[in-house]
C-alpha cells in the first residue's frame, strides 16, 4: 500500500470542486467569512501592528506582490500570510477543531496569498481551502490531547500541513510534489506550549503558514521527501505522539488507541472537515457553549436571574485541565474569563458580547449580576464526555430544577446563520457597513467570482 503521504497527495491532486458535497461548500464560504471578520476586528490590535511592523522590516528592499488584507500593505508571499494570520488570530473570532486547534488562523492565510498571486477563481481557492482542512483535520483528529501532552501546541504542529495543502492545491502542484511538500512540513512542524504557559508568547500559526509556504517552495524545485515521513519508525506520529502504534496518552472520547490508517479511510467521502466549529465569542473554545447552551436553557423555561440558586455543568475532563492534564493551568474554581463565567452570563444576558474581550480588556464592564452568580456555579469534569457540549442543571430558588443536554454542535452552523452572527461585529470594524455588506456577499456566491482576491479588495479599509 502507498505511504500514507503519498494516499494524501494523490487526494489532493485528484480533488475538484465538483467533488465538494453543498454542505462543504456552504462551510468553506462560512468560515472564510468568519476569518476576515476576525481580521477586521483585530486589525488595531497590537498583535496585529507588531507583526506587520516586523514583516516590513524584515522584508526591507525586497519587495512584494500577496496583499496584506485590510490594510493593504504588500509583503512577500510568507510575510503578508503571517501577518494575515497574526490579524485573524488577534480578532479572536476563530474556527476550532476539537478544541486546541484553530486550522483557519494557517489555512485560510495561505490559500489567500496563493490564490492572489495565482489569480485562482473562487472554485479553485475553496477547493484549495477544503483540501487543507481535510488534510489537517484528519492528521489530527485522535492525536491532539497526546501531542499537546507532550508539550507541543498542535494548532501549529498540525496547522502547517493545512496551508501547506491549501497553497500547493492552489498553485497546481503535482502528486510527487505534494508529497514532498508533506515530507518538508514534517522538517518544518513546530510549536511548544512552555512560553505562554509561563509569561510569554508562544509561536503559532502565523508561524506554521510561513513555513508552509517554505515547505511547498521547497518541493515545487524539486526537493525529495522520503517514503514514510509520517508513519515511519521515526516519522512525525513518533516524534510528536511517542510512536507509530496509534497509542495514545490521552484522549476527548476515554479511547486510548488509534490507527494509523484511519488518517485515510473514507477520505473524499467521510468530510471531517465538516467537524470545523465557530468560536464567535472571543474566549477559548471550551467556554463558549456554556454561553448559549444556559441563555437556551433560560429561556425554554422563563428564567431569571433571580430565580436562580446555583447552576451545574458537567463537561469532558479535558475542558478543565487546559492546555493538557499533563501540565494543567485552568481548574474548577470561578473566576473571570472561566466557564462559570460564561454560564452566568448565559443566564444573566441570555448570551455574551460580541466585542468582548476579556484577555485584551476590550468591550464593556460586567454586570454585578454576573460576577455574583459564577460564584454560585459549578464545573464537574466528566471522562468520555461529549466535547464542548456541557450537561447544565439549573437548580431554582423554589426547589425546581432544568436540564439540558448540548450535542456538542451548538457552534456548527451554515453561511446564513454566520451572516446573522458576524453582522454583530459591524460596530468594531474598520470599513463601512456597506462594504461589509459587499464581502458577504462575496463570501456567499464565491464559487462564482473570477478570481478569488475579490475577497481581499473587499476587506481593505481607507487610508
Amino acid at each position: 500500500m502507498a505511504s500514507i503521504s503519498r494516499q494524501f497527495a494523490e487526494w489532493v491532486v485528484g480533488l475538484k470542486y465538483e467533488d465538494l458535497p453543498p454542505a462543504v461548500v456552504d462551510r468553506a464560504k462560512g468560515l472564510t467569512l468568519h476569518a476576515f471578520s476576525s481580521a477586521l476586528v483585530g486589525h488595531g490590535f497590537p498583535d496585529s501592528e507588531q507583526a506587520l511592523c516586523m514583516m516590513q522590516e524584515e522584508e526591507v528592499g525586497g519587495g512584494g506582490a500577496a496583499t496584506v488584507i485590510v490594510d493593504g500593505a504588500k509583503l512577500t508571499k510568507a510575510g503578508a500570510a503571517l501577518v494575515n494570520s497574526e490579524m485573524m488570530f488577534a480578532g479572536g473570532k476563530w474556527d476550532t477543531f476539537r478544541m486546541l486547534t484553530h486550522p483557519g488562523c494557517a489555512i485560510i492565510p495561505s490559500a489567500l496569498v496563493s490564490a492572489e498571486l495565482e489569480g485562482a477563481s473562487g472554485r479553485d481557492y475553496i477547493t484549495g481551502l477544503v483540501a487543507g482542512y481535510e488534510v489537517m483535520e484528519r492528521m489530527a483528529a485522535d492525536f491532539i490531547p497526546t501531542v499537546m501532552s507532550r508539550g507541543f501546541h498542535p494548532g501549529p504542529v498540525f496547522g502547517i500541513f493545512g496551508a501547506a495543502m491549501a497553497a500547493a492545491k492552489i498553485t497546481g502542484l503535482d502528486a510527487e510534489q505534494v508529497h514532498g511538500t508533506i515530507a518538508q512540513c514534517v522538517n518544518l512542524a513546530s510549536g511548544n506550549v512552555e512560553g505562554a504557559r509561563s509569561g510569554g508568547k508562544s509561536l503559532r500559526e502565523g508561524g506554521a503558514v510561513r513555513n508552509a509556504l517554505l515547505a511547498v517552495a521547497m518541493a515545487r524545485h524539486g526537493t525529495p521527501g522520503g517514503e514514510t515521513v509520517l508513519e515511519g519508525e521515526g516519522g512525525f506520529y513518533h516524534s510528536y505522539t511517542g510512536n507509530n502504534l496509534g497509542k495514545l496518552r490521552y484522549s476527548f472520547t476515554g479511547n486510548n488507541a488509534t490507527s494509523l490508517d484511519k488518517l485515510t479511510t473514507g477520505l473524499g467521502q467521510d468530510w471531517m472537515f465538516l467537524e470545523t466549529l465557530y468560536r464567535i465569542y472571543s474566549t477559548p473554545g471550551y467556554n463558549i457553549a456554556h454561553v448559549d447552551v444556559t441563555a437556551a436553557l433560560c429561556e425554554e423555561h422563563d428564567i431569571q436571574y433571580a430565580d436562580v440558586e446555583r447552576v451545574v455543568s458537567h463537561v469532558n475532563f479535558l475542558e478543565t485541565q487546559y492546555p493538557s492534564p499533563a501540565f494543567p493551568s485552568r481548574g474548577t474554581i470561578p473566576k473571570i474569563d472561566s466557564p462559570h463565567y460564561y454560564a452566568a452570563y448565559g443566564v444573566v444576558k441570555r448570551g455574551f458580547p460580541l466585542l468582548k474581550n476579556v484577555a485584551r480588556k476590550v468591550g464593556e464592564a460586567d454586570p454585578p449580576e454576573v460576577l455574583d452568580l459564577m460564584t454560585r456555579v459549578e464545573i464537574v469534569p466528566v471522562h468520555a464526555h461529549t466535547l464542548f457540549g456541557p450537561t447544565v442543571t439549573i437548580h431554582l430558588k423554589d426547589g425546581r430544577s432544568v436540564t439540558k443536554v448540548a450535542t456538542g454542535r451548538e457552534f456548527i452552523w451554515g453561511f446564513d446563520e454566520e451572516v446573522r452572527r458576524v453582522r454583530g461585529l459591524i460596530p468594531g470594524m474598520p470599513i463601512p457597513e456597506a462594504q461589509f455588506e459587499e464581502l458577504i456577499d462575496a463570501c456567499r456566491s464565491l464559487e462564482g467570482l473570477a478570481k478569488a482576491d475579490r475577497l481581499i479588495e473587499l476587506s481593505l479599509a481607507a487610508p
